[in-house]
């Protein structure tokens, strides 16, 4: 079945995990490469202009004309990863999503001598409809590792937008629409960390639904 073409100018919360679960990203250069490739790859420019530039260490200096998408928020975890993405032109996460899995899956198998796909499928992409539903995404992305729980050795390899929203650190994500309905980057934060137990809540649930199923199998 064909793939519902996204509505320029909406908000998607899109997201995908490694094939079989496995993680995708094994140490901090992978995670780094990740990044710049959400980066490098988010633009109306040609991709193999922007792959060579990638290939040859001209990232620093590229500047691409036009954003096919606009970040809102995100975070790698080990085995996968979640955004929230705004369609800026017509097929611009199709096109953004193909560049940024099929990019770094390349990179990756020929680092790691391996074949085949990395991720599951292409990528699951859920509308957001309203604001409320917008700002409690945000949470939900910014801090995803928190949400699974994510602790422990593999924990070092979380990436995410939350450093940027709660402590103005540089990234690339546009925070003012989430940001500009609080009086302070602190307010915020307390709505996420107030919020933060819900998601728990509803991820314990989940899983004793899905134990429950199991055990009248």
């Amino acid at each position: 079945m064909n793939r519902a073409p996204l509505a320029t100018d909406e908000y998607y919360h899109i997201y995908n995990r490694g094939v079989d679960k496995r993680q995708v990203f094994s140490n901090k250069d992978e995670v780094e490469r990740f990044l710049l490739c959400m980066q490098v790859f988010n633009s109306t420019d040609p991709v193999l202009s922007l792959r060579a530039s990638l290939e040859s260490g001209g990232v620093a200096t590229l500047t691409p004309q036009k954003k096919l998408v606009e970040f809102l928020c995100y975070c790698l975890n080990p085995n996968h990863y979640h955004f929230i993405l705004k369609q800026l032109v017509d097929g611009g996460i199709a096109e953004f999503m193909k560049r940024l899995n099929g990019g770094y899956t390349w990179y990756f198998n020929k680092k790691h001598n391996r074949n085949g796909a990395l991720f599951q499928g292409v990528y699951k992409s859920c509308h957001i409809s309203d604001n409320e539903k917008l700002l409690e995404m945000s949470v939900y992305v910014n801090i995803n590792n928190r949400v699974h729980q994510i602790s422990g050795e593999t924990a070092v390899l979380v990436r995410s937008s939350w450093d940027e929203y709660v402590n103005g650190a540089c990234g690339f994500c546009e925070k003012g629409v989430i940001l500009g309905q609080y009086a302070n980057p602190m307010e915020y934060k307390k709505f996420a960390l107030d919020t933060l137990p819900t998601f728990l809540e509803r991820k314990r649930e989940e899983k004793d639904l899905a134990a429950s199923m199991l055990e009248d199998f």
